[in-house]
């Protein structure tokens, strides 16, 4: 018996603790599931907000970035467009001087004329576009193969200005100016960036 009464005794004492908490407990779970709404209302009125001033820093950044980055773009296409006048062989063959050159020696001077015009001009492509890098190599590789072929067909004995007079002739005969062709093809592509 003396057990009964005190298990009732303990029974009742918690009873009344529960008693005693339970509006406290209440009390702060409606002031907690209040709170969250609250926060809850407030991080929806104020994300629209976040999102858009987010979005003005990143176009910010982005004109920022354009600003310093279009200068740069700009000096890439204009050495791009003065690698294609560099290499055209009407140009190239001038500044070169062939009379002075047998031809063979000729060939080897231009090879390495277009190689280090293209090395000195490799990290332009950085900046300019894949299609206009790729009208830079192509006008590298065909011109390397113009002055090749044009060689190849002279005798071992001839001079420079043999090849020269080769390469012009065999340029005059196309129908359009492959150099000329380029360098629209690298002003329109500059067009489209800007």
């Amino acid at each position: 018996m003396y057990i009964f009464v005190a298990r009732r005794k303990f029974n009742d004492t918690g009873l009344t603790f529960i008693a005693m908490i339970y509006p406290l407990l209440m009390d702060v779970i409606k002031y907690t599931v209040a709170g969250l709404c609250v926060v809850a209302l407030t991080y929806y009125l104020i994300k629209p907000h976040l999102d858009r001033a987010e979005k003005f820093q990143l176009l910010d950044l982005r004109k920022a970035v354009t600003n310093q980055t279009l200068p740069l773009k700009l000096q890439a296409y204009e050495r791009v467009v003065l690698f294609i006048e560099r290499v055209n062989p009407a140009n190239m063959l001038i500044r070169l001087n062939a009379n002075e050159y047998s031809a063979s020696e000729l060939h080897s001077i231009v090879v390495a004329e277009i190689r280090n015009e293209y090395q000195h001009n490799v990290t332009q492509q950085i900046y300019v576009s894949p299609s206009a890098w790729a009208v830079v190599k192509r006008i590298k590789d065909d011109t390397t193969s113009i002055v090749t072929n044009a060689v190849k067909g002279l005798p071992e004995d001839a001079s420079g200005l043999d090849l020269s007079r080769t390469i012009l002739t065999h340029l005059s005969t196309l129908e359009e100016n492959p150099y000329d062709i380029a360098a629209v093809m690298v002003r329109r592509d500059l067009d489209d960036i800007l």
